[in-house]
């Protein structure tokens, strides 16, 4: 909406990384300085004065530990080679971000490189969908998940790849088929209310809030962008915005069937199953990883000329 006090609140907030603001240790290093907002704010010329932070921490990911495909591995552990979704999501929007501002090609063939491997890498060619991790139960093995926000976060590093890629970008052939792929792929599993589960494809699993979000953002974007076709995906993204609106905000906007964070959960020979990421925890009142994802849902209804819900 171009609202200047919304962008100032916005600005102030990011301001606070790092020294006012002490983040989570166990996440990724560029979380330190406020992670893919303070890129995307470079990006979008609002705080130029972050350069030299955006830039520190955009060659951290360039060195970070990789496994023998060169896909991002987990840091303390690189001889085993512990691989895991989320990490296209903490990655590939940063460094774009970062490669876009900076005028580093570097930056932005990384930031699809790493899409891409970790797509290739989790994807289930028998459904289309992608698992969590791979390595965390034993070499070689997979979770047998397709976690709803787990494939959102594959599906929101392919996303800003076909938003935000120059038109001519070498990527942008392979993103848009990655993109289109994954898009379709999840279309069946939408619930009558319009919501992606827990365990995608299972029936019995509960309806879960931030993957959806994720979802319904890659597919408001695909429509802008002419990837996705209305005609197919515009009455499941107006259901889905209708469905998290039913299901996920309450009157005092707090959220709820927001997944609690997961990698790779279970015990013994139930470690990575269907049955550990269905039974984890019960989703509780404003788990923090479903904040963001109703945002991007919401921000993309409003785009499409969805500009009141009814309460």
């Amino acid at each position: 909406t171009n609202n200047e006090q919304l962008l100032e609140r916005c600005k102030a907030i990011l301001r606070r990384f790092p020294d006012q603001v002490e983040h989570h240790r166990y996440n990724f290093p560029s979380y330190r300085i406020g992670g893919i907002p303070k890129a995307y704010m470079l990006f979008r010329g609002h705080m130029p004065e972050c350069e030299a932070q955006v830039r520190e921490y955009a060659e951290e990911m360039m060195t970070a530990a990789r496994d023998s495909k060169g896909i991002m591995s987990h840091p303390h552990k690189p001889e085993e080679e512990l691989i895991w979704i989320d990490v296209a999501m903490a990655v590939t929007p940063y460094l774009l971000f970062a490669g876009l501002a900076l005028g580093e090609q570097r930056y932005i063939d990384e930031a699809a490189k790493q899409a891409f491997l970790h797509y290739e890498e989790f994807l289930n060619e028998e459904n289309g969908l992608l698992h969590q991790c791979k390595n965390f139960i034993g070499p070689g093995l997979y979770s047998e998940d397709h976690w709803g926000r787990g494939n959102g976060w594959g599906y929101i590093a392919l996303t800003e790849l076909v938003n935000h890629l120059p038109d001519d970008s070498p990527h942008r052939p392979k993103a848009e088929k990655y993109f289109r792929d994954l898009s379709e792929a999840l279309l069946p599993h939408q619930s009558k209310r319009g919501l992606w589960r827990q365990e995608i494809p299972f029936e019995y699993s509960y309806e879960e809030t931030s993957g959806t979000g994720l979802i319904l953002y890659g597919y408001g974007c695909g429509m802008r962008r002419g990837i996705l076709d209305k005609d197919v995906y515009l009455e499941p993204f107006r259901r889905g915005v209708a469905g998290l609106n039913e299901v996920a905000i309450n009157d005092d906007f707090s959220i709820e069937n927001s997944c609690p964070g997961c990698l790779c959960p279970g015990e013994g020979d139930e470690k990575g199953t269907v049955k550990a990421y269905v039974t984890l925890k019960l989703p509780y009142r404003d788990e923090p990883h479903g904040f963001g994802p109703l945002m991007f849902a919401l921000v993309e209804a409003y785009k499409h000329g969805i500009t009141d819900l009814p309460r």
